[in-house]
């Protein structure tokens, strides 16, 4: 009986793989610069550690979401999104002590899962880098995170970006707004979709992320969360724009723009792309936004929250044509059986003193050999024949340049670094 992977998930193998370690080697330089610190929580929480953050209402916890009763009898569930089991480590660990300093920066890198229909940039297990940082209100803070957000993009060559902004207000502002949204919505109660019905009376809010398009043309000309902030929440919204148009980040207003998890609130923001690879249209690569309130939500003190999380499938899309194709310092080349024991001790040698280095297991003829290191892009050849092994030396061929020379083993054995250097100079 042959297995396969199971719907929307994917095998990343040897050819892929390096190009994701060097997506994830150029996030952590960027985050790193913005002095983010890794965080990695579990992949499975309490199911309620999302249903609080996320909203009983959203698509994730009513559709989405994985999940399963252990043998304790304890409904858990695989995290959906980065945000909720961070918060939540923040929480538990006291990470909002006086010994730590504020704004916390952290940024995490894995797997999330969320049933729904496996499409191009888009898969049932997929992956996110993703930062949160606590601590803060300032406005100041919410530009930098989008500044983080487009200069991450850029890292990667990204190009055709565009940075969409809304505010959801605080609280006061929500409160006018969702009577606002009753009023409008409530006539058109019997023509909204069964979802909406639900949400017209839990959260209206939800209604204006509806998928289904009856809904959407009714929300159409529905009221505009921007008419209805404090001035306060007017006021810091306005910072943050003019504070991206001090860092020359151009970006625009969706007033429509509410983002799929209710704990956002103030300052939301998509980055988008319309590269031709995403079929037309932009798509959105990273979102996020301030979640003030989810802190105390999952039991913690009073903390302001701001983060984004990025999709790495979205992004693997727009670098597809990039090639990695890694170099081996040294293959060794054995000529007769009897030098497969000192071609071992070489390369156990050689990768001891921090060296990558292959040779051959399956007897094959010198030819065949040389082939495999030409496929490996192995920059040296060491030969190991009945000669060398006689006067305890190596043969080592400069395979850019075809030079070769003469080498002891016991300078091998010693200093590989030292002949690997004077080989590759020679070459220039």
């Amino acid at each position: 009986m042959s297995y396969q992977r199971p719907k929307g998930t994917a095998d990343i193998l040897p050819g892929q793989s390096e190009l994701w370690q060097r997506v994830e080697a150029q996030a952590r330089a960027v985050l790193e610069r913005y002095r983010y610190r890794e965080v990695r929580t579990p992949l499975f929480e309490n199911q309620e550690v999302f249903t609080r953050s996320s909203g009983e209402t959203s698509d994730i916890v009513t559709k989405e979401m994985y999940n399963f009763e252990d043998k304790g009898g304890r409904m858990m569930a695989l995290r959906p999104e980065g945000t909720a089991g961070v918060v939540r480590a923040y929480v538990e660990n006291k990470l909002f002590g006086p010994e730590f300093a504020k704004p916390y920066k952290v940024y995490y890198m894995g797997s999330m899962f969320r049933y729904e229909r496996p499409q191009s940039g888009r898969q049932r297990e997929f992956h996110q880098i993703g930062v949160e940082a606590f601590g803060a209100d300032s406005p100041a803070l919410d530009a930098e995170v989008i500044a983080l957000a487009t200069d991450l993009l850029a890292a990667f060559g990204a190009k055709s970006l565009r940075v969409a902004l809304n505010s959801l207000g605080d609280p006061e502002s929500r409160a006018a707004y969702h009577q606002a949204l009753i009023d409008y919505l409530t006539p058109y109660k019997d023509q909204l979709s069964e979802d909406s019905k639900v949400r017209l009376v839990k959260n209206p809010l939800r209604v204006l992320d509806s998928k289904d398009k009856g809904d959407q043309a009714i929300v159409a000309d529905a009221p505009k969360i921007l008419d209805y902030l404090t001035p306060s929440a007017q006021a810091h919204f306005d910072t943050v724009k003019q504070l991206l148009e001090d860092l020359g980040i151009d970006y625009v207003v969706d007033a429509d723009m509410v983002r799929g998890l209710d704990y956002y609130n103030h300052t939301i923001f998509e980055v988008m792309s319309n590269d031709p690879v995403f079929g037309g249209g932009y798509t959105t690569i990273i979102g996020g936004g301030r979640y003030n309130g989810l802190v105390e939500e999952l039991g913690g003190p009073e903390t302001p929250g701001i983060g984004f999380g990025m999709g790495i499938e979205r992004l693997m899309l727009l670098m597809q044509d990039q090639v990695v194709e890694p170099t081996l310092p040294a293959y060794i080349v054995t000529i007769s059986d009897d030098a497969v024991a000192p071609a071992t001790r070489l390369a156990h040698a050689i990768r001891q003193q921090g060296f990558a280095v292959d040779l051959d297991y399956l007897g094959r003829k010198t030819k065949a050999q040389f082939k495999s290191a030409n496929k490996a892009n192995a920059q040296l050849v060491m030969t190991l024949g009945e000669t060398e092994l006689a006067d305890g030396t190596v043969a080592i061929k400069n395979m850019a340049t075809g030079t070769q020379q003469t080498v002891p083993q016991a300078d091998i054995l010693k200093d590989f670094k030292a002949v690997y250097e004077a080989m590759m100079e020679e070459a220039k």
